[in-house]
């Protein structure tokens, strides 16, 4: 039996395993994954274009004008979706074809000769090619970006960066991005160039290692580049967010706001750390009233008891207004009053009440209490120390680059031409699956929550959270099956029921 299979395995490498052969199925595949993924949102795409009327089922949860302003917001992003990625499937396919990878590696090292370095330097190389390859893709994509963040984000409601900032933001993005890439991608060369038969085992304990880090110092020294974190101030909310935690014996030790409405007007919550150094951020958009973040940092006052203690506020400010101004009617009087109930009910809609982000803290608790973090890096780990095993029995063969029109062996191209390429298959069944997991792990978070007797808050909190991002809650099943990893609006509200 055993000589029948080596014996197979060599007729198909000598009949199959060869550059064209292999170069044309990858391409070739690539375009599969192309199509039907855009298959796939023409569907949905479809979906959004014929629903034109309120379904019933959504009566109660979602009223007619924010109905059309989501369906117009699917729309544009699905068109955007859509575009971009058969811009980017197209530019994939140009460079595979044309041969652009080796030749910036032959540039990468006609580069490097004004300094003395030679080509054979194959870390200094690499860096260059990085760097390089880096740079030109970001300047290729900062005009999708800006389509993105400045018409379509613009024109739903959704964007409040300035052009400056968005500068600025990018600037940064791409020098944090290349500066931990050229500490981390040197010390992966080195391990594969020094390391025995064995050496996967290395890579894989130090990229573990590095996953572990990132997930610790990002919070606190990385994500403050780009957005401002203060603690949530003392009130009842922060002392019932303490209480919850306690009771669940989760280690809390700090509640952050992120000022996330200085890029953005969508909303999050998560939690981080490890052991017994566990923290929870809120975005200020996430919040009915949140605390205002002067621009030293510290914060500011705010009454959180109450959500309508900045009613009457305003109330109060227009009666003032009104008594001040000697000309003013009675009659007037009313329609400055009415009119700013009118704009006080408008700052209401968006954010969720006290009660409300408990109950999707309950949720995000119930995926720690359920250890699905635990479960995500264990799986993670066991695909890289797979992933890395397959690459050390591929990465000398010669076809790999000769295929990608390679001369020489680049421990880089052999990295990205295996994982992304001939791992493609896997990585797209793999995907699939996980998504699959991730809409199970919602689905029992959200059924945590309601054991906590939070069920009602947290209806009302996805109804309202679905209602201020502009949610389309009618999908097509395919799309939602294959694309969403969190479950979709009705789905999630069902699975909650009504009440508690």
């Amino acid at each position: 039996m055993f000589d029948i299979g080596k014996e197979t395995f060599t007729n198909f490498r000598d009949n199959y395993w060869n550059p064209p052969t292999l170069f044309w199925a990858i391409f070739i595949f690539s375009w599969i994954v192309f199509i039907w993924d855009t298959y796939i949102g023409w569907r949905q795409f479809r979906i959004v274009l014929n629903t034109t009327k309120l379904p019933v089922e959504l009566s109660g949860i979602m009223d007619r004008e924010t109905f059309l302003n989501a369906r117009a917001y699917s729309i544009d992003r699905t068109k955007f979706t859509l575009f971009y990625h058969a811009w980017s499937q197209t530019f994939s396919s140009v460079i595979l074809l044309c041969d652009l990878m080796p030749l910036l590696w032959d540039v990468s090292a006609t580069l490097m000769e004004p300094f003395g370095l030679d080509k054979s330097y194959e870390i200094t190389r690499t860096l260059v090619f990085v760097n390089v390859g880096a740079l030109i893709s970001k300047v290729i994509d900062l005009p999708w970006s800006y389509y993105s963040n400045f018409v379509i984000q613009e024109k739903h409601g959704f964007n409040r960066q300035t052009r400056s900032f968005f500068a600025k933001d990018q600037v940064k993005k791409f020098f944090v991005s290349q500066a931990i890439t050229c500490i981390i991608l040197p010390a992966i060369i080195w391990i594969i160039q020094k390391g025995d038969d064995y050496f996967f085992l290395y890579l894989w304990g130090f990229c573990s290692l590095i996953v572990f880090l990132m997930m610790t110092i990002y919070p606190d020294f990385i994500a403050p580049l780009f957005d401002k974190y203060v603690p949530l101030p003392e009130g009842s909310l922060r002392e019932k967010i303490t209480t919850m935690a306690q009771g669940l014996k989760f280690p809390l030790t700090q509640v952050y706001i992120v000022e996330g409405s200085k890029r953005s007007s969508h909303s999050n919550a998560y939690l981080y750390g490890f052991y017994k150094n566990k923290r929870i951020v809120l975005f200020d958009t996430l919040m009915e009233n949140p605390p205002k973040m002067s621009d030293s940092g510290d914060e500011s006052s705010l009454d959180k008891d109450n959500a309508s203690d900045g009613e009457k506020s305003n109330q109060q400010d227009a009666a003032v207004i009104a008594g001040e101004t000697s000309d003013v009617t009675a009659a007037e009087n009313e329609a400055l009053t009415e009119e700013t109930d009118k704009d006080t009910k408008e700052k209401k809609k968006k954010g969720c009440n006290d009660d409300e982000i408990l109950a999707v803290l309950g949720h995000e608790l119930g995926h720690w209490k359920l250890n699905h973090v635990v479960i995500n890096l264990i799986i993670a780990e066991v695909q890289m120390l797979f992933t890395f095993m397959i690459f050390g029995f591929l990465y000398k063969d010669p076809v790999i680059y000769q295929a990608f029109g390679f001369n020489d062996q680049p421990i880089l191209i052999g990295l990205l031409v295996i994982t992304q390429y001939i791992f493609a298959p896997y990585n797209e069944i793999v995907g699939f699956l996980m998504t699959c997991l991730t809409r199970h792990h919602e689905f029992g978070a959200d059924n945590f929550a309601k054991k906590m007797n939070r069920a009602s808050d947290l209806r009302s909190a996805l109804i309202k959270l679905g209602n201020d991002n502009l949610e389309f809650p009618v999908y097509d099943w395919l799309y939602s099956a294959t694309n969403l990893s969190h479950p979709p609006l009705l789905e999630r509200l069902k699975a909650l029921g009504k009440i508690d």
